[in-house]
């Protein structure tokens, strides 16, 4: 749950003639990694694609859809089909992709012919107070013709007083057309240039300015009523053989991927050699499958040994096996979430279930309104009936959504919070209006206790109980929540770091590295708790502090010698790191900041907007009835849109740099087995 699969090395070697039926043993299996081939030696080299008709079809069909996928968007909505009936679904869908690509080519054609003609389009309508036949304009021998935009055509005549008799031009509102000879062309453009003229690029052709307008507009229309019937024939395509687009694309992805695998293996005019991961869990049916194919197969469990401190070793040549995550059905959507920041490198922590809880529930907190927790829920319960959320990725995050919103509900609940309303009866627009009233009373009489308990005494949490306040009288009960959960949470990070460390370097190493940070965040935090509760001074020598400077020292060993900065470099840096980690606790209170703000967008929404309204309705005031209400949910609206992006970052920020900063390489290889992970296509060919 809380690590990776564990891999195999499998090598492999065969003759040549045998590779195609091996490569596609290995894509049947699908738990296949295989690792390109780099180190060349003499007679050895990569491989050649496979050269056969089946591959070459396989090949140009791929191009085909995945040029329609390109312009379409589809889903599959008819579910996975076996890998014998993918073939013959392709076999079919060949000609139908041709039907598809001419639709595609013709609206491009038309889309193109769309823009040339606009732009003619514009010259001509620029062209038409000349009223001048297009041929007139050029094709003249001796003659200069000049035709030019300008805001100042009333001018004109001033501009060329000196050559007037020399000269013929025209010059009707924002135009200037000038015929002259080559000797006058100089003064011509001189004059042009002083009406700021810019010149227009004559178009050939027949006919007046006008005529080619209206002819353009015909053009016009008749290639956009061709680009809308294809785009109607290319939409109802989709419609149709969708789903079927989608499973063909994995099929034949699958099977481009086994003709041209032989461009990863180590290939000589004899024989070849391929160097692969499998999980561990499938290595005795990896061997069993293809022991009867091969001259040699060896399979053997990875072994991470210790290795020096940075990193490299006398195996530093080798690759690291690639990942591929094993958490519950319940924790898999969160994946996408830890591949935003890389694949937990091998042997390493995977922090997908942690997140699963940590971070929607961290977003509930900061959000933490019920009613705006319900539209998230509503939200991610739409997008889930879209088809993209049939995919994998679209599922996955619609999972997440769901969970963000349930998180804010529940936290609405214990905040007594929803649509920026209190509802145990202490607010001032809902007041004894509120019908929820009885159940706060009753969780404030079983939760009511804890304010008066050794627990919170010694947490400074007097007014934590249901309803929480939080922007209200627990203001500094929220406050505090926010930092002992920032250093909870910080610790739990270095301890995952210290385990992550000692078991690629050494007790030693993680003793000084993640045990180091441990004794200055506990003994930090531990010190400064004495002083707000009054018993000690800043700058008393308590055992929290004296832990503290202890754990200061071995940052500055670890930084001097494991770390190679050298001793100056350590002490240097020692205690600037240390202030880093003050930055990164208090960094949580933005929980407190965010959540505090949040509240007070929606109950300003709620003063200006509702109290206002019911106050219009009283006061028989109906025609600004419409008008607050507007208000009202107009910043309801911009409150639920603030609470999907800000919450959502600043939850993010908590994880992955404060927190996941603590532990996390996310310089891990995503595994990926020969022929894909199968989603539309199961079974072997």
């Amino acid at each position: 749950m809380f690590s990776t699969v564990d891999m195999s090395r499998l090598t492999l070697a065969a003759p040549v003639d045998a590779m195609h039926d091996i490569v596609r043993k290995c894509s049947d299996l699908g738990c296949v990694h295989i690792e390109d081939y780099t180190q060349f030696e003499e007679g050895i080299g990569v491989g050649r694609a496979i050269q056969s008709e089946d591959a070459d079809m396989i090949s140009a069909l791929l191009l085909k859809v995945r040029a329609v996928r390109s312009s379409i968007a589809v889903h599959n909505s008819k579910g996975a089909l076996s890998s014998s009936n993918a073939k013959k679904l392709a076999e079919k869908m060949s000609s139908k992709v041709d039907a598809a690509l001419e639709n595609i080519e013709a609206i491009r054609e038309a889309e193109s012919d769309i823009s040339s003609l606009n732009d003619q389009l514009r010259v001509f309508e620029r062209l038409a107070p000349l009223n001048i036949s297009l041929d007139l304009l050029s094709g003249y021998q001796g003659v200069e013709i000049y035709v030019a935009e300008t805001p100042n055509s009333s001018k004109a005549h001033k501009a060329f007083a000196d050559m007037a008799s020399r000269i013929e031009y025209l010059c009707p509102a924002g135009l200037v057309a000038v015929a002259c000879a080559p000797s006058d062309a100089a003064a011509v453009q001189i004059a042009l240039a002083e009406l700021n003229a810019k010149a227009i690029q004559l178009p050939s052709g027949k006919g007046t300015p006008s005529q080619r307008v209206t002819e353009t507009k015909e053009a016009i229309s008749k290639a956009e009523s061709s680009a809308e019937s294809n785009q109607k024939a290319l939409d109802a395509w989709a419609e149709e053989n969708g789903s079927d687009l989608v499973i063909i694309e994995e099929y034949l992805q699958r099977e481009d991927s086994i003709y041209t695998s032989p461009t990863s293996l180590a290939v000589s005019n004899q024989a070849f050699a391929l160097d692969a991961w499998v999980p561990t869990a499938n290595a005795d049916k990896a061997r069993n499958s293809l022991k009867g194919l091969v001259s040699h197969i060896e399979i053997e469990a990875h072994v991470d040994d210790h290795h020096g401190h940075d990193g490299h070793d006398s195996h530093h040549h080798e690759p690291e096996p690639p990942v591929a995550y094993k958490n519950s059905g319940a924790a898999e959507p969160f994946e996408l979430v830890v591949d935003l920041v890389g694949r937990p490198k091998y042997g390493t922590f995977d922090p997908t279930t942690f997140i699963m809880i940590t971070l929607p529930m961290l977003y509930g907190l900061i959000l933490g309104d019920f009613g705006y927790g319900f539209v998230i829920v509503l939200l991610a319960l739409w997008l889930r009936s879209l088809p993209f959320a049939k995919e994998p990725m679209g599922k996955n995050a619609t999972t997440v959504l769901m969970s963000m919103g349930i998180w804010c509900m529940i936290w609405g609940l214990l905040f007594a919070e929803g649509f920026g309303f209190v509802w145990d009866g202490t607010g001032h627009i809902m007041g004894d209006a509120s019908p929820l009233i009885g159940l706060y009373d009753w969780t404030y009489d079983l939760t009511g206790s804890f304010k008066k308990s050794s627990i919170a005494s010694a947490l400074g949490l007097g007014h934590t109980y249901v309803p929480f306040h939080r922007a209200g009288t627990a203001l500094t009960d929220y406050v505090l929540v926010s930092v002992y959960l920032g250093a909870l949470h910080l610790l739990i990070g270095y301890i995952i770091g210290f385990f992550n460390v000692m078991k690629a370097h050494g007790i030693v190493a993680a003793f000084f590295e993640k045990g180091s940070w441990m004794m200055i965040l506990l003994g930090g935090f531990f010190h400064i708790y004495g002083y707000m509760k009054g018993d000690n001074e800043v700058l008393a020598g308590t055992v929290p502090a004296i832990v503290m400077i202890a754990g200061v020292v071995l940052l500055i060993i670890a930084l001097a010698i494991f770390e190679g900065f050298g001793w100056a470099g350590g002490v240097i840096m020692g205690p600037i790191e240390t202030f880093g980690l003050l930055a990164n606790t208090l960094s949580y209170l933005r929980i407190m900041a965010v959540g505090v703000a949040g509240v007070k967008i929606a109950e300003i929404g709620n003063d200006m907007g509702f109290a206002s309204m019911t106050e219009a309705v009283s006061a028989g005031d109906y025609v600004m009835v419409p008008l607050f209400f507007l208000l009202w949910i107009g910043v309801q609206v911009f409150a639920i849109a603030l609470g999907l992006l800000s919450p959502s970052i600043h939850a993010a920020r908590l994880h992955f740099v404060e927190w996941m900063g603590k532990f996390y390489d996310g310089s891990g290889r995503a595994y990926s087995p020969l022929g894909g992970q199968p989603l539309h296509v199961e079974g072997n060919s």
